[in-house]
């Protein structure tokens, strides 16, 4: 029996939401903040990315790069931009919060999942950072998440691949399982394969060089962070639309 694969682009751009759907993605995860890990993306391009594809646009609410363990106003102002974003109409979110003990926090995160009013909900890879991946699992069920992305703890999903077959059977079709981290076209077969999940989370991009003639080579946006002014990270349709493929001829 053919097993159903859905592909879903973490997005950091409009552009890249476009290339996804072109390519033939399932559904964005937008996110601003890449290099810290994704954060929530401004109104503007939640609105913008709504108007542009028809695939389904899930922003992702992250006050900041970091931790997982929010103060009060961080909390307010997640709470503010998930209702925000329901009033865009976003067909869902992708949100998660911790304790300082590493647990997940149950109190802050019902109160968003509240805020999303019935959208769906994915619980981010704050899961990864958790003490015990078996015990936020069972809490993210009860709490009623949809998904969880998820390298199974490790670095990337393949080097977390046997967790992450664990976390599949241990959920018992409770919840979804969607790994991400690191999946692309060389080992996206064997991840579909070995994993047992049906939702999978890549970037899937390539480098973009700018288009500026004069280029400043004194003066860094980053401060001292040393990165590359004048090349951005945009989402491929070749690339996703070879992973789909990949999927499509591993599902048979």
């Amino acid at each position: 029996m053919d097993r159903k694969f859905t592909l879903e682009i973490c997005a950091n751009s409009i552009a890249s939401c476009i290339e996804a759907e072109r390519g033939g993605a399932s559904r964005v995860e937008l996110c601003a903040g890449i290099p810290e890990g994704g954060t929530t993306p401004s109104i503007g391009m939640v609105t913008c990315a709504l108007e542009r594809v028809s695939i389904p646009v899930f922003p992702i609410i992250r006050p900041r790069g970091g931790d997982f363990l929010y103060t009060k106003e961080e909390i307010d102002t997640m709470e503010c931009d998930i209702r925000m974003f329901v009033d865009l109409g976003v067909p869902g979110v992708v949100i998660g919060a911790l304790t300082a003990e590493g647990r997940i926090d149950k109190a802050v995160c019902a109160r968003l999942i509240e805020a999303a009013q019935g959208c769906q909900v994915t619980l981010h890879r704050a899961f990864d950072m958790a003490r015990d991946l078996d015990e936020a699992l069972e809490d993210a069920i009860t709490l009623g998440f949809d998904r969880i992305l998820t390298s199974g703890g490790a670095p990337t999903a393949h080097e977390g691949l046997s967790t992450i077959r664990h976390l599949v059977d241990k959920s018992a079709g409770r919840i979804s399982i969607m790994p991400g981290c690191g999946i692309g076209v060389s080992n996206i077969a064997r991840i579909a394969l070995e994993s047992g999940a049906s939702e999978f989370h890549g970037s899937l991009r390539t480098d973009i060089p700018s288009q500026m003639l004069y280029r400043n080579p004194h003066v860094s946006m980053g401060g001292t962070v040393t990165i590359d002014e004048y090349s951005t990270t945009q989402t491929d349709a070749k690339i996703v639309e070879e992973v789909v493929r990949i999927l499509s001829t591993t599902s048979k």
